[in-house]
């Protein structure tokens, strides 16, 4: 088993010692996940905090929940700016990758197939937008499954020639510090990942 967080002090340590600041196109689920992962990397990278997430039930939710991160990138500071891009919100996408899956246990082949549809989009945008690497906050949660995730990553960035950041931010308390600063910001917390099948 890889660990991610290994890989990812590894890559943080050669940034360092190259002196330079990369762009990275972050894909984010919400603002709670986003929070810890946003001022961890903020550190090391000019972040675009990118919100695709056509999993989400409904509108209203959906939208509550973009602009909740819109609000955590406005009052968190950050070493290096922050900038938000949104993706299209396109329920039907998911809905066709989860056909025949809606009975599968949560983390399960539905979940495996919906982190490659964000982490394809994402992959996609970076590749459009000329960033170093993109990555994902979804490993964060101790519901995501990191390798699964990591394995996504690689494959859609061989795809499109752009590196995926390796990562399990759950790791270094990264979920337990992403509470802490939930409470700070007084963010929506939502109980659910997102989909009708989570609820």
């Amino acid at each position: 088993m890889i660990n991610y967080q290994k890989e990812l002090d590894v890559k943080l340590a050669e940034l360092a010692a190259e002196g330079r600041v990369p762009t990275l196109l972050l894909h984010c689920c919400c603002a709670p996940c986003s929070s810890y992962v946003l001022e961890y990397l903020t550190e090391h990278f000019h972040i675009t905090a990118h919100y695709y997430n056509p999993n989400i039930d409904e509108r209203a939710e959906y939208d509550k929940r973009v602009n909740e991160l819109k609000r955590l990138i406005s009052e968190q500071p950050h070493k290096y700016p922050v900038s938000f891009s949104e993706g299209i919100y396109e329920p039907e996408k998911f809905f066709d990758i989860a056909k025949g899956y809606e009975d599968v246990p949560e983390g399960g082949e539905r979940c495996f197939r919906c982190y490659r549809l964000r982490l394809a989009e994402a992959a996609d945008a970076a590749k459009a937008g000329n960033y170093d690497y993109f990555t994902t906050t979804l490993s964060i949660s101790p519901l995501k499954n990191a390798q699964k995730l990591n394995e996504i990553g690689a494959e859609e960035a061989a795809r499109v020639g752009v590196p995926y950041l390796f990562s399990d931010f759950k790791k270094k308390e990264g979920y337990k510090r992403s509470i802490v600063l939930s409470q700070t910001y007084n963010l929506y917390r939502q109980n659910y990942c997102g989909c009708v099948f989570s609820r």
